[in-house]
């Protein structure tokens, strides 16, 4: 898939803009603070329903208005797709395809991206959420219905939360405990699949990571993945089981992770009652990155970090171009040539040239490798300046 047509509106610094894409590389050149990002955060927002620099989608809508829009038209298989959301200050955002309205959460169906951005060392070097949130929309990218099973998780997990509060403020009842039971078959039943389906990404994603992080940094280097399950970390000393500190090698399927999961949340109660909230679950559990057996979160060099993280998102691409019904997802590479060495930029162009699409931003052209440098797209205070082929 690639994008024909990206249209914005009270998005950012940008009013309005139409812009015309073209398959293959797409280069957004500009100074600092122009805008480039935020251009292709829009369309990264169409295929995650998130921003990759912030949490909150009021940051998204231009100061002084009510809402943003974003619009991308998307060619694929001989068809055009016109995919759509409205992001709004107040209410519910809303999203529509071809004309005709759809949940939001339906959007990661009609557009896929991967985002290589400087942000993404918080992939190896930051907190566990933004590796959660790596796995939870490669899963999304690749089974959409799993944005539905995510977000039950989350308002079960919420409304569970609130229920432990308010016995901790309170003596538990009878009827407290009866609930809660009824909110911990719920968590289970959601959380179970995520488990599972985190797992079984883990296992595919290991083997292409290893040869992404050679292909990128051109070294014999063993980059390899492993789950954290919090289910897993609360046995006791006295559970015969190999795994206690939580680290698992290969996934579990649903009903051994339902098991596990309501043993864990029976054993942890009398620990969440006191302090009013849920100790496990995948809400708190982690993807552990190591390089040559040590974590690389505390042993790798600022540029095995890059390159371990230049790795998930090459080894993310390279799955969704082999089982996505979409085909290519659109590689996006926002400010990242700046921040690697000559080699680094060299060996991850060829990893990424072949692919349909690819977005690329950059304060200064010549930091973009040869064979990357297509259609040149300048930008200036929220505008065009031109747009010529180079």
């Amino acid at each position: 898939m690639y994008v024909t047509h990206l249209s914005l509106a009270d998005f950012r610094n940008y009013a309005t803009l139409e812009v015309e894409l073209v398959p293959g590389a797409n280069v957004f050149v500009g100074s600092n603070g122009q805008g480039k990002t935020n251009l292709v955060e829009a369309l990264g927002y169409l295929s995650t329903l998130g921003s990759h620099r912030v949490s909150s989608d009021q940051a998204l809508i231009r100061q002084g208005t009510d809402a943003a829009v974003v619009r991308a038209r998307i060619a694929h298989d001989e068809r055009a797709i016109l995919a759509e959301v409205q992001i709004n200050r107040s209410g519910a955002n809303r999203a529509q395809v071809n004309r005709a309205a759809i949940r939001p959460r339906e959007l990661p169906r009609y557009v896929a991206t991967v985002l290589f951005a400087p942000e993404d060392l918080a992939l190896v070097r930051g907190e566990p959420s933004g590796r959660r949130r790596f796995l939870d929309e490669l899963l999304v990218a690749r089974t959409p219905r799993l944005a539905g099973v995510l977000g039950d998780y989350d308002r079960a997990l919420r409304q569970r939360n609130t229920l432990l509060k308010s016995a901790r403020a309170t003596r538990v009842s009878e009827a407290q405990l009866s609930t809660l039971d009824v909110w911990d078959e719920r968590l289970v039943a959601f959380g179970a699949e995520i488990v599972a389906a985190r797992g079984a990404l883990v296992d595919e994603l290991r083997p292409e990571v290893s040869a992404a992080y050679a292909t990128i940094a051109g070294a014999e280097h063993d980059a390899s993945l492993a789950s954290y399950l919090s289910i897993r970390a609360s046995r006791t000393p006295d559970d015969d089981e190999p795994s206690a500190d939580g680290t698992v090698a290969a996934s579990l399927s649903a009903p051994d992770a339902a098991a596990e999961f309501a043993a864990s949340l029976a054993r942890s109660r009398r620990a969440e009652l006191e302090r009013g909230l849920t100790l496990t679950g995948p809400h708190r559990d982690d993807l552990v990155l190591t390089l040559n057996g040590l974590p690389a979160r505390g042993y790798a060099s600022h540029g095995e970090s890059w390159s371990f993280a230049l790795a998930l998102k090459l080894a993310a691409a390279r799955l969704l171009r082999r089982e996505s019904s979409l085909g290519d997802p659109v590689l996006v590479l926002d400010d990242v040539f700046a921040e690697l060495d000559a080699s680094r930029r060299a060996r991850l162009a060829a990893a990424v040239h072949d692919f349909e699409q690819v977005l690329i931003t950059a304060a200064v052209l010549d930091d973009v490798p040869e064979e990357l440098a297509g259609r040149v797209i300048r930008i200036r205070a929220g505008a065009l300046e031109s747009g010529v082929g180079a």
